[in-house]
């Protein structure tokens, strides 16, 4: 299963959040399961310039430069993390510099997808799309994506700049987007979830156990398997920092449901 991005980036459709390589098991283990990522066919890498104050795109440039020709390496900039503070940072000089230090820590002469992880509200939506624009007019940005947007604005962005991805939060017990997804189906964008197996409410006959049951997989594998079936255009992106539960993600994609594994995924009550 494959999608294009961009209309020029195919990509494997299950990727790979690298956010937990950085921040928790040892360098050596994070870069290890980076390249065991890459070895078990995924194409989609997302990191981000605020992850480790941007040690997470260093550890995969550490691992896996020079990149495979159809590895896609996404990152993000406009947001700062201050301990447990997530802070929407979008001012224009503020993104080109990110995205010269994300550009230089991946080794890289341009970013495959940069996308504005979230759109500050202080400032006007026009400057911060435009300085993504002008970056991808100087060929220092391929693609530009959206985190966690709204239909309006993503119809606003849309206006200013082209848009190839957008980034939300979403999984089979957490459908706030649909909307967004449904309006990234009607214009071919990419929809990449993420927190994509977030924990379900308790339910008497819990509908992931009973169709992971069925098919000797696991509730994580199916949470992911749902997804793919979900829509065409949805790029899931399930992190992790041990190499067990990585090949266990990127077996979900060899998951076939069925209609009626579907309808039975889709009772279950909202996380």
């Amino acid at each position: 299963m494959t999608l294009t991005i961009g209309g020029d980036m195919p990509v494997h459709r299950l990727g790979f959040g690298a956010m937990r390589l950085t921040g928790g098991p040892d360098r050596s283990t994070g870069i290890e399961i980076a390249r065991r990522a890459v070895e078990l066919g995924v194409t989609l890498i997302d990191t981000a310039d605020s992850y480790d104050l941007g040690d997470n795109e260093t550890l995969l440039a550490e691992a896996l430069h020079p990149y495979p020709e159809d590895l896609v390496i996404a990152t993000k900039g406009g947001q700062v993390n201050l301990g447990r503070a997530w802070i929407p940072l979008g001012r224009p000089e503020y993104l080109r510099q990110q995205a010269e230090l994300s550009l230089r820590r991946l080794r890289v002469d341009w970013i495959d997808l940069y996308q504005l992880h979230r759109i500050d509200p202080a400032v006007p939506l026009a400057d911060q799309l435009g300085a993504l624009r002008i970056l991808m007019e100087e060929g220092k940005v391929r693609h530009i994506g959206l985190s966690e947007v709204s239909v309006g604005q993503l119809d606003e962005a849309a206006a200013i700049a082209p848009i190839a991805s957008v980034q939300n939060r979403y999984s089979v017990a957490d459908r706030a987007s649909e909307d967004v997804l449904d309006y990234c189906e009607r214009h071919g964008i990419a929809f990449i979830p993420w927190l994509p197996v977030a924990r379900t409410t308790t339910q008497a006959d819990d509908p992931l156990a009973t169709v992971a049951a069925r098919h000797g997989r696991t509730r994580t594998q199916v949470a992911l398997s749902w997804l793919l079936h979900r829509s065409a255009v949805i790029v899931p992106i399930p992190g992790t920092s041990t190499r067990a539960h990585l090949e266990e993600n990127v077996a979900a994609a060899q998951l076939s449901l069925s209609v009626d594994d579907m309808e039975l995924l889709s009772t279950i009550a909202p996380g």
